[in-house]
């Protein structure tokens, strides 16, 4: 039996909301082997790694799709993004080793509130109350969920504060051009584009002595950590591209808490930390106000289709069939 009748169809936005739900579920898994890969390796190799890996599995499906020609206006647009999310990797990973994980991923958090002022003023997306309400009640169960500390203001704290920011225009620009790149172009030409850039700073870093650029041969262990960081991080991101492709940026900016879902079950399962009663609040808080917008959603997608059905109907009247 199906739960779908032809008279309540799925919307758009809807299915942007579940694929980005996925890809949030899955990069959870990208900063667990992150985690690990940092007890010796500094973040600007780890970075490297993590989008040699995804340069490396998208270029398969590049080439077995022929997906050579690359749309008008967009190679430069693509390339920023590879550019900012190299940025927002290389900060959360740094922010990882100066501030505790509660201060580092509240800080962060910032970003869908920032991603939706972007999105109205640049992309002129229109900003209901329901969707402001849901990133703040998002943003109040993240805030159960972490209990931070007192911050430390300073250099430490603009890490994640950086990555949040170079996370907010990726997202913007992915939205900017999804309907236009197939998305295994937009994540490889991101991967090489990152590459890029993360290698020159590797080489300025070494000769020069920078902090976080350190180059060592990772070991079997490591390498197999590499791979699964590969992996996750870019089935992680084509499903935001997706979603990208199908919801306003806006309309997905609360549903980037389950994140925080993905990560307190993985730091149970792989790191044996035990959500406090607290975290379970946050997550039921972050659920609930995201079930709420994807109702609010459908049900403004049916109000739409039923609408357009009775437009029909009073046209076929008219024009006498």
């Amino acid at each position: 039996m199906s739960f779908v009748s032809r008279n309540q169809p799925i919307s758009s936005s809807a299915i942007g909301i579940l694929q980005l739900c996925a890809g949030m579920l899955i990069i959870p898994i990208l900063d667990v082997f992150a985690k690990l890969l940092g007890g010796r390796l500094d973040p600007v190799e780890v970075t490297l790694m993590r989008f040699i890996m995804q340069a490396c599995l998208m270029a398969p499906f590049v080439i077995y799709l022929r997906l050579w020609q690359i749309p008008p206006n967009t190679l430069l647009i693509q390339a920023a993004r590879g550019v900012l999310l190299a940025i927002a990797t290389v900060c959360f990973f740094a922010a990882l080793q100066h501030l505790p994980m509660a201060e580092a991923i509240a800080i962060y958090f910032v970003q869908p509130i920032i991603l939706t002022i972007l999105s109205a003023v640049f992309l002129g997306e229109t900003i209901r109350a329901r969707r402001i309400i849901a990133i703040i009640v998002g943003m109040i169960g993240t805030v159960i969920i972490l209990q931070p500390s007192v911050i430390m203001f300073g250099t430490a704290a603009a890490f994640p504060l950086g990555s949040s920011i170079a996370m907010a225009l990726y997202m913007m620009l992915t939205r900017k051009i999804a309907g236009l790149v197939n998305p295994y172009q937009m994540q490889f030409i991101v991967g090489i584009a990152a590459v890029s850039v993360l290698s020159l700073t590797l080489i300025v870093g070494s000769s020069t002595g920078m902090p976080g650029t350190e180059f060592l041969i990772p070991n079997s262990q490591e390498l197999i950590w590499i791979f699964g960081m590969g992996v996750a991080a870019t089935i992680g991101h084509v499903f935001i591209v997706w979603a990208m492709s199908n919801a306003p940026a806006n309309v997905l900016a609360p549903f980037q808490y389950v994140e925080i879902i993905g990560a307190a079950s993985l730091g149970y399962l792989v790191f044996n930390d035990v959500p406090a009663g607290s975290t379970m609040l946050g997550v039921a808080i972050i659920v609930f106000s995201g079930i709420y917008l994807f109702h609010r959603e459908r049900q403004i997608s049916l109000a739409k289709a039923n609408s357009g059905i009775v437009d029909n109907q009073q046209a076929s009247t008219k024009s006498g069939y």
